[in-house]
């Protein structure tokens, strides 16, 4: 029997997002997962100030303790990535980027799950898990991933979006198209996730404050109609060109919504695996997951999420790097469906393997047949 090939990942975590906290946590379960079955793990995280680490200080921000940027020793600190240095200051710590296998970005929410860390990736020609950057940037953007699903032919709740320049130069003419819309509503930061900036609102005394606080967390926002009754289901995907899905599960959050404290903090939402649903809707919930995957052109991995009501299935959105903290229900579906959490690392950094290889097979170059651009 072949031994299997152990392998050098780079786990990335933190990050200058609202979900720093979540990435730090996720990170811990995934390098912990990652080390069982015998991988070479470096971790690299980066503060909320944008300042990238390496070694003892990357380890204390892995700890939730605040790394000590005066006494970094040589070699602990990278400038930011631009224009080579990654390479270049990579190099002392972990010789050359020839070195790392794969990457694995565990930062949830902007500029670590929209496509601009993805972007750095290919640049820098490495392979790392999980959405390539056109799935991860539409994966981020509520407003543009639900016209997609539309298009598709998935169905979704009523929604409106606007941007923070519309609303500041006519406020009153959005107001009125909103008023179409049946209270409660939810209004949501288009790029955002684990519910922050979230409101829940109950008639229109309540939207223009709810909308400030997402325009406080980015530039366009989605406000849609709350579904009365619907219940929270999620599925998970993992795959590339022909992606498969978990059994689906229910989530029962402890607030009225699913927002940030009933996700991560009080403890008291409930994880029902598998969902109670009759056989043939949880069929269909699998198929619509996939099928949403591949309407973003999604790759490796996503937590696909529903709202479910009677027979009625509407989906709500994806999380192209979905929760991996002992709680998360990314891992916990694929457990149930029979896939444990290191098999699953294992195969996320197989799939990222795969899908670099394939692109390393495309042709970067064109040689004209007259050289116009020459003097």
């Amino acid at each position: 029997m072949p031994t299997k090939k152990l392998r050098t990942i780079a786990v990335i975590f933190g990050g200058r997002t609202p979900e720093h906290e979540v990435s730090i946590v996720s990170a811990r379960s995934v390098i912990e997962g990652l080390k069982i079955t015998g991988n070479t793990v470096v971790p690299i995280g980066i503060t909320k100030e944008g300042q990238w680490l390496l070694g003892s200080e990357a380890q204390k921000l892995l700890e939730g303790a605040a790394p000590d940027m005066e006494h970094a020793t040589e070699g602990t600190i990278l400038p930011v990535p631009i224009d080579g240095t990654f390479a270049s200051s990579v190099a002392p710590r972990i010789r050359t980027l020839k070195s790392l296998d794969v990457v694995f970005p565990v930062i949830h929410g902007p500029l670590g799950e929209d496509g601009s860390l993805q972007g750095l990736f290919e640049l820098a020609n490495l392979p790392y898990v999980g959405a390539n950057v056109l799935g991860s940037a539409v994966g981020m953007d509520k407003a543009v991933m639900k016209r997609l699903f539309i298009v598709a032919g998935l169905p979704v709740a009523e929604f409106i979006t606007f941007v923070k320049g519309e609303w500041l130069r006519d406020r009153r003419t959005i107001l009125k198209e909103l008023s179409q819309l049946t209270y409660p509503l939810f209004v949501k930061p288009a790029n955002m996730g684990s519910s922050v900036g979230i409101s829940k609102v109950h008639d229109h005394k309540q939207l223009a404050k709810a909308i400030a606080l997402a325009l406080t967390y980015d530039r366009k926002v989605l406000v849609e109609k709350a579904l009365k009754g619907a219940r929270d289901i999620e599925c998970s995907v993992v795959g590339n060109d022909f992606p498969k899905s978990s059994i689906p599960g229910e989530v029962v959050s402890s607030n009225e919504f699913y927002d940030y404290d009933a996700k991560y903090v009080d403890g008291k939402s409930q994880a029902i695996i598998p969902a109670r649903l009759p056989k043939a809707m949880m069929r269909k919930i699998q198929d619509m997951a996939i099928q949403a995957f591949q309407a973003i052109d999604l790759c490796g991995m996503a937590r696909v999420d529903f709202l479910v009501h009677g027979k009625t299935i509407w989906v709500n959105e994806v999380n192209t790097i979905p929760g991996f903290t002992p709680i998360s229900m990314y891992p916990k579906l694929w457990d149930a469906s029979g896939i444990s959490y290191p098999r699953l690392l294992d195969e996320l950094v197989t799939l990222a393997i795969e899908r670099h290889k394939e692109k390393q097979g495309l042709s970067r170059t064109y040689a004209p047949k007259v050289a116009w651009h020459k003097k």
